[in-house]
């Protein structure tokens, strides 16, 4: 055994069970592989050098490159983007519990990393080893819905709840369970998502069902601006705001049609290796219906907000935009009424959209 491997039998034993129960360790690749060799005892234990996705692109990095270019490491520009994220305890966000929990997946430079460091968090910004828990680091393992189901979940993101309870979920389950044959056919969150196990994860539609071009039908169209302008993505005149550059940076929409064509033409050819190219078309198409359909009702929800603000009957919170509520700052709302506005938006509105591509 190393040193390493000699004391961590004592102070971490199932650490050390994991790691030899990896390819990692079939290969001969130990801790300071990845931990670097500074800390040699319990008390300079500050020396052990934090892994970060470009530790595991040092063997990986066909995987890394795949990773940068797709969603998931932009999760956590994405959460630093919120304009009221910092209005949250500390244990919820640099904690990385709550909402850092999950979207600590994304990529962060240098200096963010020192800087969490600094403030306690020394484990755990990895990235893959959010899929490939460590210390066994198992592709079988990241290859399985449930590796997606402890992020994808919950109030205002449900894609588990969605495929779990579809025809798609249920069989994966049954096949898993064995109830059903090894040979069936049931896709993963992974089948869909990481075709052939390209980590370039994405989606068409994007996190908000919202996108660009504009629909060219009136009323959507009408209705997707107010919803952009509520999300002060457009100023109440239509026109871009600085935020369009957040969202931009963040990829959490698609914002030309060669971008939307490009992700739904990829998920058909997915869905074409069991459905007819015209079935899954006509499925995928009953979604975007759906979201035009809900689409409607949140805007005139969030009309009928905006005119309580111009006609004095609610005050509009200090750092809005114009007359419009801002459905970014999620929980934030002072009254009932603006609240039962984000649980329209985060909530039913998220459920009917993830529904509708979830085969739910």
């Amino acid at each position: 055994d190393s040193p390493c491997v000699t004391c961590h039998r004592e102070v971490t034993p199932l650490a050390v069970q994991d790691w030899e129960a990896s390819k990692h360790h079939a290969a001969e690749i130990g801790c300071d592989a990845c931990h670097g060799d500074g800390h040699k005892s319990a008390g300079d234990v500050a020396l052990v050098e934090t892994v970060t996705p470009q530790t595991c692109g040092t063997c990986h990095e066909d995987r890394l490159t795949e990773y940068s270019n797709g969603k998931h490491s932009l999760a956590w520009a994405a959460y630093k983007a919120m304009p009221t994220a910092h209005f949250q305890p500390t244990e919820m966000t640099q904690g990385m519990k709550g909402c850092g929990g999950c979207h600590k997946i994304g990529l962060k430079t240098e200096e963010q990393v020192k800087a969490l460091r600094r403030a306690g968090v020394v484990h755990g910004v990895a990235s893959c080893d959010a899929c490939h828990t460590r210390h066994t680091f198992s592709v079988q393992e990241a290859r399985q819905p449930q590796a997606c189901q402890t992020c994808h979940m919950g109030f205002d993101h449900p894609q588990w709840e969605m495929y779990s309870s579809s025809k798609h979920g249920v069989r994966y389950l049954l096949k898993q369970t064995g109830t059903l044959p090894a040979s069936t056919v049931a896709p993963s969150c992974q089948t869909c998502h990481m075709p052939g196990g390209d980590h370039e994860v994405r989606t068409a539609w994007g996190f908000l069902a919202v996108r660009l071009p504009l629909p060219e039908d009136p009323q959507w169209k009408a209705d997707q601006i107010t919803i952009l302008q509520a999300l002060g993505v457009l100023d109440p005149e239509g026109q871009p705001t600085a935020r369009l550059d957040v969202v931009k940076a963040a990829d959490v929409a698609r914002l030309t049609q060669e971008d939307f064509d490009r992700e739904r033409n990829k998920l058909i050819a997915v869905c074409s290796d069991c459905h007819s190219e015209n079935f899954a078309r006509a499925e995928l198409a009953k979604g975007d219906e759906l979201i035009r359909e809900v689409d409607h009702l949140l805007a005139e929800a969030i009309r009928e907000i905006t005119s309580l603000y111009t006609d004095g009957i609610l005050a509009k919170p200090e750092g809005y935009a114009a007359a419009f509520p801002d459905l970014l700052t999620f929980h934030d709302a002072p009254t009932p009424i603006e609240q039962r506005l984000f649980e329209m938006h985060l909530k039913h509105r998220m459920r009917a959209f993830q529904g509708a591509f979830h085969a739910n």
